[in-house]
Parts: C-alpha cells; sequence; structure tokens
C-alpha cells in the first residue's frame, strides 16, 4: 500500500503554548473550547502564534453500486446532477465556501456520468461507480490504491498552493451504506446502531437498508484487516478522502472533519495510521443515525450540532469561523505582562 509520513506533534512545546493561552487577559479556563482549539492548532503548527492560511474544501463525487439495492430514497443520477450544481456554484455547499473564503475544488472519484471537458471538475475517475458490495467487493485492491493516491495527490496540490487549513466533503447516492458498515466493523459497535435514514428513509426503508447491509456483511469472506475493508465496502470518493486526510497530517495541516460520512472515513484512516487523528478537528454531530454513537467511540467532541445531513462537507464550513476565533485569540488577545490588568485568577 501507498505509505504516508505522519507523525504526531512535537509535545515539548505544549508547556509554552499552554503558558501562553493561560496569560492572556481572561480568567484561566474561561475561553473553554476555543483554548482547546487554539492549543490543538498551535501543537500541529509547532508555534505559539498559529496562522490559517488559503482554506480550502474539497467534494469527492462518486457512484455506489449498492445504491441498486434501494438503499437511498434519492436517485443515482442526483450525484452527476449535484455535482454539476457545485460547479455553477449553487448548491449549499457553494455559499459556504463563499462566506467564508474557501477555495472549492470538486473531484470526480468514479462518477457514473461523463462530464463535459470545460466543467470545471477535476478527473480523477476510477470507473464509473463502485461495484455492488452486498455480491463482492466494491473495488479491487489496485483501484483502492489509485484512490489513495489520487486523493493524496489534490492535497499535495492544495498544500502547494499554499492552503494549511482543508476540510473535506462528499457528494455520491447511496454513501451513508458503505459509511455504516464501516462503522459496525471499524468499532464493533452493532450494525442496527449505525444504520440511518440517509437522505430521508422512511423507518421501513431503513428496516429494508439494514437488511441487505446485514446481508453484505455476512458474505464478506474476508480478513477483516483495514485495507480489506476499506476495498470490499467503501466507495471511491471515501477512498479518495481518506488518501487526502492521511496526505492532509502527513503535511501537518488542520483537518476540519464533517459529518457521518467524513467521520467514518477519518475512522478508516485511522485504522491506517492513528496519528491522523491528532491533526483532526471535528465540526459538527450530524443527524444520522449512529453519528454521535460514533463520535463517542472515537472520543471526539464536535464544535457543532445544527442537526445538518445535506453531506458535501457543511457542518466542517460552518465550524470554520470557530477555529479562526481561536487562532485569533490566541495571537490577538493582550497577556497579563502586557497590559496593566492584574492577573485575576
Amino acid at each position: 500500500m501507498k505509505r504516508f509520513n505522519i507523525t504526531k506533534p512535537d509535545d515539548a512545546i505544549r508547556e509554552e503554548i499552554v503558558c501562553k493561552i493561560n496569560n492572556l487577559t481572561k480568567p484561566k479556563g474561561a475561553l473553554g473550547r476555543l483554548e482547546d482549539i487554539a492549543l490543538q492548532v498551535a501543537m500541529i503548527q509547532q508555534t505559539t502564534s498559529p496562522a490559517l492560511k488559503n482554506p480550502q474544501h474539497i467534494v469527492f463525487a462518486a457512484d455506489h453500486g449498492i445504491a441498486d439495492e434501494g438503499v437511498s430514497l434519492s436517485p443515482k443520477e442526483v450525484t452527476w446532477q449535484q455535482t454539476l450544481h457545485f460547479l455553477k456554484g449553487g448548491g449549499g455547499v457553494n455559499f459556504l465556501c463563499k462566506q467564508h473564503g474557501f477555495a472549492l475544488k470538486v473531484v470526480d472519484a468514479g462518477v457514473d456520468y461523463d462530464f463535459p471537458a470545460d466543467s470545471g471538475v477535476i478527473d480523477r475517475k476510477v470507473r464509473k461507480g463502485t461495484a455492488n458490495f452486498l455480491h463482492g467487493p466494491a473495488m479491487t485492491k489496485t483501484e483502492m490504491e489509485q484512490c489513495l493516491e489520487h486523493g493524496a495527490a489534490i492535497v499535495r496540490d492544495s498544500f502547494n498552493e499554499g492552503c494549511n487549513i482543508v476540510s473535506f466533503g462528499e457528494m455520491g447516492i447511496g454513501n451513508t451504506s458503505p459509511s455504516s458498515v464501516w462503522m459496525s466493523s471499524f468499532t464493533g459497535i452493532p450494525l442496527e446502531h449505525c444504520v440511518g435514514a440517509g437522505s430521508g428513509l422512511d423507518s421501513e426503508g431503513v428496516r429494508r437498508k439494514y437488511a441487505i447491509l446485514k446481508k453484505a456483511m455476512e458474505n464478506y469472506p474476508g480478513n477483516n484487516t483495514p485495507p480489506d475493508l476499506i476495498s470490499r465496502f467503501g466507495g471511491f470518493e471515501m477512498v479518495m478522502a481518506i488518501g487526502g486526510m492521511l496526505q492532509a497530517a502527513e503535511q501537518k495541516m488542520i483537518i476540519l472533519v464533517d459529518g457521518f460520512i467524513m467521520t467514518n472515513c477519518i475512522l478508516a484512516a485511522s485504522k491506517l495510521y492513528p496519528q491522523v487523528q491528532d491533526y483532526a478537528i471535528f465540526a459538527h454531530q450530524g443527524d444520522e443515525t449512529g453519528h454521535k454513537r460514533l463520535l463517542e467511540h472515537m472520543k471526539a467532541e464536535p464544535l457543532l450540532n445544527l442537526g445538518l445531513r445535506l453531506g458535501e462537507g457543511t457542518g466542517a464550513l460552518c465550524a470554520y469561523p470557530i477555529v479562526d476565533s481561536a487562532v485569533r485569540m490566541i495571537n490577538e488577545m493582550d497577556s497579563f505582562q502586557e497590559t496593566r490588568v492584574t492577573k485575576y485568577f
């Protein structure tokens, strides 16, 4: 498999960062989560004066063979339709990128559609959708490798463009299904607690979805290693996101993690390289069944809980101003030494 060089942030600077935060003109701990985020960002960047530069948002899009089983309320053609919509600028992800100053990249990881050459999509199509994992592997090991490399290459480009904070989104009808299977497989949480409504299934639809995914897991003859589970059940867009996350951690970039699907992607990434989670800020607890339980399993405390279930990375983008506020706090507040304010703790 492709190798990544991911190391934990050096702990030697921690005391200096904590001292700076504690001596800002406020009671110790009074800015709560902002102090935690400032510490994490400063540790990632190994400085007491961190900075957020050229934020980028990367949306990977692909289709899923499992969608043929009716596991999603939305028809498969919505994948390519919405992908084109993002490129025209009218999607949910677009106004949030514009609001928060993110450059948007839209990547065709494996959409069952031929995009026009002038559409603006970044073409990294592996194949026109994964195979149906009810009956066999969603992708080959070679295709998984391609996805990891493509995702990593997109993030390397972002890094070379001066980006040091990146968020990821996805577009792929049916992708809550592989996410649910990954969640159960990687955590041991029973599948019934991992399967939700996706884009809007009713209770009967959720029960049918669960039965199909349960059968798919029963049909799996593999060895339960992370690479095997990733290729057996994953989506092309999801594995590219894993490659992107691992590359971002190698480049010591900040990773804003979105909702249920992207949380499962960083879960899978952490099974390959546990250190990746040190670079992750969990942005949002989505409305999908299982997401809260998954975050608790990962000991991750999300910044927001807005009831979002759109995907696209919208929750990560909504959380960016909080991260920005944390960085402004550590850089722009005075210290007690710099003012005539008596230290009051």
